[in-house]
């Protein structure tokens, strides 16, 4: 339990520290993203050996939350996650001075420990917020990533624009994440201490198994979200002989209305109930998208990922919220766990679409993330935790 005598507006600065700490990692990866093909050019690489480089990221994000979850619940989560915010600013110019693709994924590496380490640690605090306020707002964390995402791509095309290098833009957003981060450290809040001992928590009839189930939600959404970002425009190009600029519009619409349904779900989980929510966006997700694939029409495709990203937008949060709140003394441990299977999800996800697109075609391959979708919707029961109260 937590106790109920906190200074509302203590909770409201540790709130707020939580959205910055979402915002510059947001930031981070759009900002990386937008320069990506800068960082090809500038070191000569093949597709194939930028993806080698790309994998760094994967392992070391991987490699962070496998020991990240012990150290939230020993020290603390503020403890770990402010210093991997500041952290994160360093390890963001890094990849702008390596000389060749050994130094770029050893760069990289660093970045996604840190990423996935400041991931695992802000969702956990996320979560303490979440148990100390009283009601849902986990959604309303993770609608700011999206956010710090988009601002970051914006800042970073807009500097490439203006012909700025990969290292100056790195190093003019990263002291923009420094003064985030500076502002979060002065405003954090730390509750561990009122949670619970450890195995003393209410019993939620979920324990490791349970833990893992949340996990394999969090997967099968993830692959969803990966699949969009991959093949969605490749959809419609492909399969659909619509122009290049129109293709474009699909993955927009898929993080267009993700964003959207975050910054509502909070509001909707307050209203239905994290299980009944959950089972309604699964199946939107998966109704939206199989309709709009059944359909085989662009502005019906455009659509369908649109209700896609809507319907998964809210799943992912509510998952994280109750595997932090399952034992909160553990939160640490069952979020690092939660993390990596979805963090998989979406590295596998365009890679299982692929495969699947040679053997049956892009259409029907691409029904893959729709009918996990509705799994989700159906196992929406592993959610049930103790309710939110002040």
């Amino acid at each position: 339990m937590y106790v109920t005598t906190l200074d509302r507006s203590a909770l409201l600065r540790g709130r707020v520290a939580v959205y910055l700490l979402f915002l510059l990692s947001g930031m981070a990866i759009g900002t990386w993203t937008a320069r990506i093909p800068s960082i090809k050019q500038g070191l000569g690489l093949s597709e194939g050996e930028l993806s080698v480089g790309l994998l760094g990221i994967a392992a070391g994000a991987i490699a962070g939350m496998q020991v990240v979850g012990r150290l939230v619940d020993r020290y603390g989560s503020v403890k770990v996650m402010l210093p991997m915010a500041f952290a994160q600013s360093l390890v963001l110019i890094l990849p702008a001075f390596m000389p060749n693709l050994a130094g770029l994924a050893v760069a990289l590496f660093a970045f996604g420990a840190v990423h996935g380490t400041l991931d695992v640690a802000m969702n956990a605090n996320a979560v303490e917020i979440e148990q100390a306020t009283g009601r849902p707002i986990m959604s309303s964390f993770h609608a700011v990533f999206s956010i710090g995402g988009f601002l970051g791509a914006a800042a970073g095309g807009l500097l490439a624009q203006a012909a700025l290098s990969p290292g100056a833009t790195f190093t003019a957003v990263a002291v923009v994440i420094v003064v985030l981060a500076l502002w979060a450290a002065r405003w954090a809040l730390s509750l561990t201490a009122h949670a619970a001992p450890a195995g003393t928590g209410p019993a939620t009839g979920g324990g490791g198994g349970g833990v893992l189930l949340l996990g394999v939600l969090a997967f099968c959404c993830m692959i969803g979200e990966g699949a969009a970002a991959d093949w969605s425009s490749v959809y419609l190009s492909e399969s659909l002989n619509s122009s290049d600029g129109f293709a474009a519009a699909a993955y927009a619409a898929f993080s267009i209305m993700m964003t959207a349904g975050r910054l509502a779900g909070d509001r909707l989980a307050t209203l239905l109930g994290p299980v009944n929510l959950v089972r309604a966006c699964g199946a939107l997700a998966a109704s939206g998208l199989g309709l709009g694939l059944l359909a085989g029409n662009q502005i019906a495709a455009v659509i369908g990922f649109g209700c896609f990203g809507a319907g998964l937008s809210c799943i992912v949060p509510q998952v994280f919220s109750a595997a932090g709140r399952r034992d909160p003394a553990r939160a640490g441990k069952a979020l690092a766990r939660v993390a990596s299977l979805g963090y998989v999800g979406f590295l596998s996800g365009p890679v299982l679409i692929g495969g699947a697109a040679e053997l049956i075609g892009l259409p029907r391959a691409l029904a893959i993330p729709a009918l996990l979708a509705l799994f989700v919707a159906l196992a929406a029961r592993a959610l049930r935790t103790p309710p939110l109260t002040k």
